[in-house]
């Protein structure tokens, strides 16, 4: 009789992690905790929360993720500029929270105001919705232009989200209000200042090496390689420029609480390895220059 095969002789499984995801702390649809859970349902080794301009999310999660048995990876992800072009940024295993908080309370006032404007502007279209129901949409959390959209939708004023962006509040539209900017050598510092390390969020085919070294110049540590949006074309040339540059390589789902496609929790298949280098960056930026 052929004894069963303990867990020692089991076949090794490869482990995956999701280092880009968003709760209801900013423009997300579940709750920090739930999102946890859906990690731990996914199978994955490793998770970072990821919220846009704020770690509110980041306490409530860290308490779920003991006792599932998931590890949380705290970040934030913050709109940052390169010119005149947004760009948006990755902090990633962020140890001092405390350290962050003030610049991402003004980035969050920021939010606010430009929200308020474009409520005003929906006004002077004759799109009566006002600055609580957009409240109301971001829950407490911190304010986006899909917030917007949904008391759009909500009050009857569009037929979905994207309508919304595509009737309002898009690039170009009418009630589109630009955001307050935060210069990319400035978000990186925050980062920094907060322990962490500034990855670059899906670049795509703009992730070129001239972009990329211009960034490496100005501290980015690491490029999201493994993202929705990149071709397969994307993934390679980003993966052999982050090699060739020194940076970190980096991947996540942009997952807001759907399963929609690519952007499903886990779909991206972050290979854990990739923490390891992570974790050695991180340990590289906490020791002072000059040692």
């Amino acid at each position: 009789m052929t004894a069963p095969i303990g867990a020692a002789d089991a076949p090794h499984r490869p482990a995956f992690i999701d280092l880009h995801s968003h709760s209801t702390a900013s423009d997300g649809s579940r709750p920090p905790a739930d999102v946890m859970a859906a990690a731990r349902a996914a199978g994955l080794a490793a998770i970072a929360l990821t919220d846009h301009d704020t770690v509110a999310g980041i306490a409530e999660a860290a308490e779920a993720a003991e006792a599932l048995g998931v590890r949380l990876i705290p970040g934030v992800e913050l709109s940052a500029v390169e010119g005149d072009t947004e760009t948006h940024l990755l902090g990633l295993h962020l140890s001092r929270l405390s350290e962050i908080e003030d610049g991402l309370s003004a980035l969050r006032d920021m939010r606010r105001v430009r929200a308020e404007r474009m409520v005003a502007r929906l006004n002077e279209l004759g799109v009566r919705i006002g600055v609580p129901a957009v409240l109301d949409q971001a829950a407490g959390g911190a304010i986006g232009r899909p917030h917007v959209a949904r008391a759009l939708v909500q009050e009857g004023w569009a037929t979905d989200v994207r309508d919304a962006f595509d009737r309002y509040l898009g690039n170009g539209r009418p009630a589109f209000v630009a955001k307050d900017r935060l210069s990319m050598v400035d978000a990186i510092a925050m980062i920094h200042r907060a322990g962490g390390v500034a990855v670059v969020a899906h670049p795509g085919h703009a992730g070129t090496r001239e972009r990329l070294e211009t960034l490496a110049a100005q501290g980015l540590d690491g490029v999201e390689v493994l993202h929705p949006s990149h071709s397969a074309e994307d993934i390679a040339r980003l993966r052999t420029l982050a090699d060739f540059l020194g940076l970190i390589p980096s991947g996540g789902s942009d997952w807001h609480g759907a399963s929609d496609g690519a952007r499903t929790l886990g779909s991206m298949r972050v290979p854990e390895e990739w923490l390891a280098l992570q974790e050695a960056r991180v340990a590289q930026l906490a020791v002072p220059s000059g040692l």
